[in-house]
């Protein structure tokens, strides 16, 4: 849902994965805040009603020159760069025994990959503009505990926690803050995948799976990429000014927090 509070007005945010789920709420709310938002993605994203304050790069968010380019060229259209949104990422199900090095490989370096590629040519963009800025990763629940049948990507998002702890360290004498958002069950297109995973390897239908993992979550229902955004807007705004290298989770209560 757009909205036209202002409160991002002349900022520039680059957000990567932001063709659908999490990463469009996320830049819905930052073009209804105001923003000026490029997005890379390996589709292309078209919106409407928000004149030359959007920018679509079609893109691997894991490939290093694709991401140096992004960051450069959203800089240039904007006049520089104040937020990066990490967002890209995959997920599979799968037990460890039964797993190739290549879907670990696959799966770990997509989500970590891609995170440091995008906070490294963040965080070189705005040292070099010198007036400091945001950067913003997606973790998740799955970075907090085990999950059987998702060590993969319960190992990368880990890994997302630890590096943007590292890097809020790092770059806080450039005035750069690194935060994570840390999701819990949302309610995005992932959930396809997830549930005809855990189908295949638990025997119960998807719709079966779905429900199970609804039924862990206090608050009655999954989240929603628009409760993902609404804090990873707060964690770009003046109004978290003092906040640096920390895990958010939205997750309804569950646990771990």
């Amino acid at each position: 849902m757009i909205r036209d509070t202002g409160r991002h007005s002349g900022k520039s945010v680059l957000v990567t994965g932001g063709a659908s789920g999490i990463g469009l709420g996320i830049v819905e709310r930052f073009l209804g805040e105001g923003a000026s938002v490029a997005v890379l993605d390996l589709a292309k994203v078209e919106r409407e009603g928000v004149g030359d304050r959007f920018l679509s790069l079609v893109g691997d968010a894991t490939d290093e020159k694709t991401v140096d380019h992004a960051v450069a060229k959203t800089a240039a259209t904007f006049g520089g760069l104040d937020v990066m949104v990490c967002n890209a990422g995959v997920i599979a199900v799968g037990p460890v025994v039964d797993m190739t090095l290549a879907e670990w490989q696959r799966v770990v370096g997509i989500n970590v990959d891609s995170v440091f590629l995008g906070s490294r040519a963040a965080a070189r963009q705005m040292i070099a503009q010198g007036r400091g800025g945001v950067i913003i990763n997606a973790a998740s629940g799955a970075g907090r505990r085990g999950v059987p049948n998702l060590s993969h990507y319960c190992a990368s998002k880990a890994a997302i926690i630890m590096l943007t702890q590292s890097l809020a360290v790092e770059l806080a004498p450039h005035r750069i803050r690194a935060n994570t958002y840390v999701p819990g069950h949302i309610e995005t297109p992932f959930w396809g995948e997830i549930a005809s995973g855990f189908a295949k390897v638990t025997g119960k239908s998807p719709d079966a799976v779905i429900e199970g993992f609804r039924a862990t979550v206090p608050w009655g229902r999954f989240g929603t990429p628009d409760d993902v955004a609404a804090t990873v807007s707060w964690l770009a705004s003046d109004d978290a000014e003092y906040v640096s290298g920390q895990a958010i989770a939205m997750n309804g209560a569950e646990f771990p927090f």
